[in-house]
């Protein structure tokens, strides 16, 4: 039934673009006259599939085949793991054909034989690639109702179980919650679960205790490590799309960051309309590729990613618009996870169509060191990376300070 109704969605695009064709070729004649020749293309219309040896790559050709609208009708109903042979080219059914288990979430151990050096990859990448297809995680701290009142600005912090420290001094500093310079502002931070696999002491009735004195924790029952982070991603767009889908707009930032809320509050409220609806800036870095030198953190093996990386923003913190946000929810669910969380929002970027925007107020590469010990040059900015707690309550306290006199701008390196 499916293949039929595909055949004949097809036949039907082929006879509207056969009457094109001789309208076209007729009005031509009429304005040219009888001697003009038709041009035949020599090449196809569209690029033939080929399919990638790199096992990412290859997972997203069979996405965008997927969610690919001529061929919609032939996916079984219900289940985007088999596609129909009678309406797909016979040279892609071998990765169409996915041989993965029907439960995304249960481990993958068919990327063994997918992958072809499986065998030498580090740890971290069989796990992740065992389990790249669940997105779909219990939570274990929620506080569906703290958006009853929309905010303004929604801060959503990353962070790690053990990281009190850090979360405290943000909640002190830039991070806390109520109204700032009268907008509502409301704080978050992500987590997932520190586990005894990463030699983590238990932290359980820690973490219960904070998060039943500040309300603004989000806890999801999934491995927190670096390449997980991605799925901390699309699990706070689905929390933020359920819960808080009524925030104009989201700062999304590390726990070792010290954000200017107060400059991004000022840059908000002088924000055009026209641009506030797909606003996404922040450190941005266009040109990069995927590092292959084993020992480093980004290190990606060809046998996973081929290609460069579209243009994206640094995961020390970046800003975004709450319509924006949505947006991304739904695109990020034709993007396959990736490894490297910026890298991936660049991605679910890309597929919308947009391009991040570079903002000098994000230094997420630290400032001159001359001027790190300067107020004004931490009031002039929106995100500077690193700072430990301490220096995110010192930094705080200089901007707070009410004989603060930064009339005089201060150049940063």
């Amino acid at each position: 039934m499916h293949a039929s109704k595909l055949k004949t969605r097809i036949l039907g695009l082929m006879m509207v673009n056969v009457l094109v064709f001789i309208l076209v070729d007729i009005s031509l004649k009429f304005s040219q006259g009888d001697d003009h020749k038709v041009r035949i293309p020599s090449k196809r219309f569209w690029k033939k599939v080929v399919v990638s040896e790199a096992f990412w790559n290859r997972r997203q050709q069979r996405l965008d085949h997927i969610h690919n609208p001529l061929f919609a009708s032939a996916i079984a109903a219900g289940n985007d793991t088999y596609i129909d042979a009678t309406a797909i080219p016979l040279g892609i059914l071998d990765w169409l054909n996915d041989t993965s288990p029907e439960d995304p979430c249960v481990p993958d151990h068919s990327v063994a034989l997918r992958v072809k050096d499986y065998d030498l990859l580090p740890q971290r990448f069989k796990d992740f690639l065992r389990f790249m297809r669940c997105r779909s995680y219990p939570m274990v701290r929620n506080e569906p109702d703290l958006c009853r009142e929309p905010p303004f600005l929604l801060l959503a912090v990353k962070s790690l179980a053990p990281h009190f420290d850090r979360r405290q001094a943000i909640r002190e500093s830039w991070g806390r919650a109520g109204t700032v310079a009268g907008r509502k502002v409301i704080t978050v931070f992500l987590l997932g679960s520190a586990t005894s696999m990463d030699h983590y002491p238990d932290l359980s009735g820690m973490l219960r205790h904070e998060s039943e004195i500040n309300r603004d924790i989000l806890q999801w029952d999934f491995r927190d490590t670096f390449f997980n982070l991605t799925v901390k991603e699309v699990l706070f767009l689905e929390w933020l799309s359920t819960s808080c889908s009524g925030a104009q707009y989201i700062f999304k930032g590390d726990d070792d960051v010290f954000v200017n809320t107060f400059r991004i509050l000022d840059f908000l409220g002088r924000l055009r309309q026209s641009k506030a609806q797909a606003l996404f800036i922040g450190d941005v870095i266009t040109g990069a590729g995927p590092h292959r030198n084993k020992n480093l953190k980004y290190y990606i093996p060809e046998s996973v990613f081929q290609g460069r990386y579209p243009p994206y923003a640094g995961g020390g913190g970046y800003l975004y618009s709450g319509k924006l946000a949505l947006r991304l929810y739904n695109v990020s669910q034709r993007v396959s996870l990736y490894p490297i969380d910026d890298v991936y929002t660049g991605m679910c970027l890309q597929k919308l169509g947009l391009v991040p925007e570079k903002h000098k107020g994000f230094r997420t590469f630290n400032i001159d060191e001359k001027y790190r010990e300067n107020a004004c040059a931490y009031e002039s900015l929106m995100l500077v990376h690193s700072r430990t707690p301490q220096e995110v309550i010192r930094i705080w306290s200089w901007l707070r300070d009410p004989s603060l006199n930064c009339s005089v701008v201060t150049a940063i390196a």
